[in-house]
């Protein structure tokens, strides 16, 4: 790396260091993200101080980000983040500070001198306290008797797939560094939504999600289905990977899952594309692409009726759904919140893209909650889906525990 590429890292480590402190001062809410495969990060602020909610007809809704928790809401609602200010840059082009915002400017005249110690006493001041934090859902026999529960559903006929998932809490340091946590993920992790949001009395998290829930983008409607998990090894894991029938039939039925949706709404006119292996981080799942012509089908509220359909996919509750759901509900000891739930910006610059909230942690005041999930069939062993887990949480675990220098 040459003086000008560092001093241009550093410049914009210096804005994300504003946009944390800006967000966190204000007793709003706010989100900062990057969409897979994008050199754009985007920020938007709520001055409200209190959460707002919104009904799910996206098409109709402002400018914002809508966050949604796993579990289904008596009033259908979601969590909204107005975008009372937007800002946006490119990771990959230097900044002039003539042409940011005034308030940026403003904020980068002043000495940035003990503003990283600033923004995580902030940031340990809007959070949730972890006295109280609950530690059975993160305990392996728990979990291996969960999904030895599930398994013995599936072969009862009760269920075809369940998705038990389960929390690990690690400590954050005293000189943990969000913006620094949060480069290093837009860093390691291009091929996914890289996202933080925080909502005063509701929760403040980040991640950095590989899976699509909905997009749309102009007259095209966009979505995927995301499963099977291996870790990636050797030098070209993508050509060198082998799936085993069990993975291979846990993404196909996410395919049909979707497909299904489809003839609900007597949709046939979609195209699919896959199954084929992708990378996310260190693991490689099995993805299929769906497209829809929202024009060509007269459909152009495609995007909120799918993702009533879809949300929780069998991705990430299991089939059926209804059954699913009911199952992990009584049967997990711990809220999901927002993990296995969906996030995203809605309407931001005429595009809406949705995501599960998956490889995420909860902050705290002075840990962080990682979640993970595991696709259980009949031929799961439980062992195997806890390793599972414990790689996925491993994906944003590493950063916050042990920022790399």
């Amino acid at each position: 790396m040459n003086l000008t590429e560092s001093l241009h890292l550093t410049h914009q480590a210096e804005v994300l260091d504003i946009l944390f402190q800006k967000g966190l001062e204000s007793g709003g809410s706010f989100a900062i993200w990057r969409k897979p495969k994008s050199n754009k990060l985007e920020f938007i602020q709520d001055e409200c101080d209190e959460p707002k909610r919104v009904s799910l007809q996206l098409e109709e809704l402002p400018a914002g980000f809508v966050l949604h928790p796993f579990a289904d809401q008596e009033d259908k609602k979601a969590f909204f983040i107005e975008a009372n200010r937007y800002f946006s840059f490119f990771l990959d082009q230097k900044l002039e500070t003539e042409d940011l915002p005034l308030w940026i400017q403003k904020e980068l005249s002043k000495k940035s001198q003990g503003r990283k110690k600033d923004i995580f006493t902030l940031l340990q001041k809007s959070t949730k306290s972890s006295s109280s934090l609950k530690s059975e859902g993160s305990q392996k026999d728990q979990f291996l008797a969960l999904v030895e529960k599930g398994i013995q559903a599936i072969q009862k006929g009760k269920l075809e797939k369940i998705v038990p998932a389960r929390t690990k809490v690690i400590d954050l340091q005293e000189d943990f560094d969000l913006s620094k946590t949060y480069l290093n993920l837009l860093s390691t992790y291009p091929n996914s939504f890289i996202n933080f949001f925080h909502i005063p009395q509701v929760g403040t998290w980040i991640g950095a999600s590989p899976e699509v829930l909905i997009e749309t983008k102009g007259d095209y409607f966009y979505t995927m289905s995301l499963a099977g998990t291996q870790q990636a090894k050797g030098d070209n894991p993508l050509k060198s990977t082998a799936w085993t029938q069990k993975e291979i039939e846990e993404q196909a039925l996410v395919s049909r899952y979707i497909v299904d949706c489809f003839k609900k709404i007597r949709l046939r006119e979609y195209e699919e594309h896959g199954p084929k292996t992708v990378l996310a981080g260190n693991l490689l799942h099995l993805r299929s692409d769906f497209k829809v012509d929202m024009k060509a089908t007269n459909f152009p509220q495609l995007g909120s009726v799918m993702v009533d359909l879809l949300h929780p996919t069998s991705a990430v509750c299991g089939m059926p759904r209804k059954e699913a759901h009911d199952f992990l509900q009584e049967n997990e000891k711990f809220d999901r919140s927002f993990f296995a739930g969906f996030l995203g910006p809605v309407n931001v610059e005429s595009e809406t893209s949705i995501y599960v909230n998956l490889r995420t942690a909860q902050l705290l005041e002075n840990q962080a909650i990682l979640y993970a999930g595991a696709g259980v069939t009949e031929d799961s062993d439980p062992v195997l889906e806890w390793d599972e887990t414990e790689l996925k949480c491993e994906i944003i675990g590493k950063f916050i525990q042990s920022p790399k220098p």
